[in-house]
Formats: structure tokens, sequence, C-alpha cells
């Protein structure tokens, strides 16, 4: 059970039912570093802290930060398993608590886009330059992977996916079927089917997972799959 819970705002606030009486400790986006900075200080004075991310903390989220960070100050770490075996004095015990990404919740949604190769790209170039995510989208197109894209568009970020829309087109046909999950799992989801060429007409945000099926994902009915190949060594139709 923990002491204190550090989190981004509208994080803490989905849960804030749930953390009654603790200390919170809340901050903006793109304050990242000063909430793992807060939570390790907390931690460092003996509070068991819980630093909560959306999804799960290692995709895309705050575990890998919160390694970084200690590695950069020289902080040994131990796992909480081995702390409950034989405890090691003068080190910080860390659990990882898996969640339920966003990619895992919006499959569920559409279908199951992802039963067969997949590559999971973020179209955020606040912290990795755009000409790199350039060149991880035209070669998970090339290869033919279902293509998952996380921070599509925001506000600010308005032109990346339309980007990413033209040069996963230059691999594979506009009919190619794509869907959208926004909000996946909680109040208010919404569920788009479309297609690549219609991409850039579908209402996409900073809370949307967007999938982009390969050269055999099928639409059927209000769903879509991507077969694993089972009806090229079975039989499997009536």
């Amino acid at each position: 059970m923990a002491d204190t819970v550090v989190g981004y705002g509208m994080y803490v606030d989905l849960i804030r039912d749930r953390i009654a009486g603790k200390t919170i400790i809340s901050t903006g986006m793109t304050r990242e570093v000063q909430r793992v900075e807060a939570a390790i200080e907390t931690a460092l004075k003996g509070d068991r802290v819980a630093l909560v991310s959306s999804g799960d903390p290692g995709i895309y989220a705050m575990a890998g930060l919160v390694f970084e960070m200690l590695a950069a100050r020289g902080i040994k770490v131990i796992s909480a398993l081995k702390a409950a075996e034989a405890p090691v004095e003068q080190a910080f015990t860390i659990e990882i608590i898996p969640g339920i990404p966003a990619l895992c919740a919006g499959a569920a949604l559409l279908g199951a886009p992802l039963t067969h190769d997949f590559a999971v790209i973020s179209l955020s170039d606040l912290l990795t330059p755009w000409d790199v995510i350039e060149k991880r989208i035209t070669a998970a197109a090339e290869a033919d992977f279902v293509i998952v894209i996380y921070n599509p568009k925001s506000k600010k970020r308005h032109w990346q996916l339309d980007n990413a829309q033209q040069l996963i087109l230059q691999h594979r046909s506009g009919r190619t079927p794509v869907g959208v999950a926004t909000k996946a799992m909680r109040p208010q989801e919404e569920v788009t089917v479309t297609t690549l060429g219609a991409l850039h007409r579908v209402e996409v945000n900073m809370q949307s997972t967007v999938f982009i099926g390969n050269g055999t994902t099928t639409r059927w009915n209000e769903f879509i799959y991507t077969p694993r190949g089972y009806g090229k060594k079975y039989v499997i139709s009536s």
C-alpha cells in the first residue's frame, strides 16, 4: 500500500476516489522529469510511493524514466520480490505493476487486428526527432507490419498523422482497413473503422490509438482482424 501517489493530473483524477487520504503529488503535461524526481525524493525519505501512469507503465510511460534517473544518480535498485526474500540495506526497492496498454484495449474493441506481427510507433516528436520517426514508419510499412500509432495528434502537433498516412500509402493500398480507438475502456470510449485512404477524415486526438492493417487485414462487419495464416495451412471453411 502506498503512502504517496504521484502522477499526471488527469490520471490522478481518474483514480482519486481510490486514493483518498493519501498524499498526492500531481503535475501537468510535459513535467515527467519533475514527477519522477518527486517520487524518488519522497521514497528516499521512507515513504512507499506509487507513480501512476495510464495503460502499462513500461509502454511509453514512466518506468523507463524511473530507471534512467536512478541510474544517473547511482542509486542501487532491487526488485520487490528479491527484497522480500532477502532485504538489502541501502537499496531502492522497486516494483513495476503491469497494466493494460492502449494497444491491447483498443485492439479488443476493434476485433483482432494484432494477431500477427505488428510495430508500435509514437508520432510525438517532443523527444524523438521527426526524421527518425519517418524512418521507422517507412520501415514498418515496407515490411508489411500492422502499425499501431500512439500520440497521433494534438492541438500543437496536427500534421504528423497526415504525413504518416502518406508515407504508408506508398507501400499499401488506400483500401487497407484502419481502426481508431479513443478513450478505450474508459467512459465515452469511441471506435471508428475506416480505410487508410480516408484516415485523414477521422477525428483523432491524443487519447486515440490508430491501428493500420497490413496486406491481409480484413474488415468483417464492424470489426477488423488480421489472419495469422491458419487458412493457408488448415481447412477452416464450412
